[in-house]
């Protein structure tokens, strides 16, 4: 699992410093949650999810506790969405407004970390060498 642990970023001070064994196994970055949800799926996307949005964010080191948080919060929301996405693909109802609600609020939550759409640059050639990879792995093999 990816090392969260605190690190003051540059030109600011480190957090008052305190003996390891006086502070939280998540306060020391060994542990996401105070009470291990275990090696499940869920909890391993949720490891996956928060440490892409702190990469995304320019790395742990570079973050506040409050947009660690912050950053918690949305991996939380995207994976409730992921589940319910998940429900709706395996043909269940799901209940769209909560949907909504709830990927609204992780575009807010994004937004108030900094993040934000932007576009990628594509040229003609990319775009024509992704389209033969995936007619490749869409193509059955001869019998």
């Amino acid at each position: 699992m990816a090392n969260f642990a605190r690190v003051a970023p540059a030109g600011r001070p480190a957090p008052a410093a305190k003996p390891a064994a006086t502070r939280s196994a998540v306060s020391n970055g060994k542990r996401l949650h105070v009470v291990s949800p275990g090696d499940g799926k869920w909890a391993r996307r949720f490891a996956d999810v928060l440490g892409e949005i702190i990469a995304d964010l320019g790395g742990a080191d570079m973050l506040s506790e409050g947009q660690r948080q912050l950053a918690r919060r949305c991996a939380t929301i995207a994976l409730a969405c992921e589940r319910m996405e998940g429900e709706a693909a395996a043909g269940s109802s799901i209940d769209l407004e909560c949907y909504g609600q709830l990927t609204d609020r992780l575009g807010r939550a994004f937004a108030r970390l900094g993040l934000r759409r932007q576009a990628k640059t594509v040229t003609l050639n990319d775009y024509l060498s992704a389209s033969q990879e995936q007619e490749e792995v869409v193509e059955p093999a001869p019998p």
